[in-house]
């Protein structure tokens, strides 16, 4: 069981944006689709899916945006000093933010329990026992 305590403190590499995360993710999520092979320079990319109102930013934040597969928009807000992405979201539902986690100064929370696009997975990553597994976007 975890017992985190919230809120919990991130920023960016830079420190410029800041921000606290007030309440528990609804999942933690690790794609492998190559875009977020790009984004992450590594083997998938960790989101923690979280609502709007369980967030508060500090400092100016830039966007970048681009067409999904799916034909949805894919948006994302960036620290405009170090290039740092802090989340990830649909314009069509602003509510629903796509965390990237991994800049919160307790990581506890990132165990992810699903695992997509592993269509695209590096051949070498092994996934976990015990995880939801999807071959595209669920």
């Amino acid at each position: 069981m975890n017992n985190t305590q919230y809120p919990i403190e991130g920023s960016c590499q830079c420190g410029q944006v800041r921000y606290q995360l007030l309440a528990a993710p609804k999942v933690v999520v690790a794609c492998h689709c190559k875009e977020c092979q790009k984004l992450s320079t590594s083997a998938f990319s960790i989101t923690a899916m979280v609502n709007a109102d369980d967030l508060v930013f500090y400092g100016e934040m830039k966007d970048w945006r681009r067409v999904a597969d799916s034909g949805k928009t894919s948006a994302a807000k960036f620290c405009p000093q170090c290039g740092n992405r802090l989340y990830h979201y649909d314009p069509q539902e602003p509510n629903n933010i796509k965390l990237k986690p991994s800049n919160l100064s307790d990581t506890s929370i990132i165990q992810p329990t699903m695992h997509v696009w592993v269509s695209e997975k590096q051949n070498w990553y092994v996934i976990p026992d015990g995880v939801k597994v999807f071959s595209q976007q669920p």
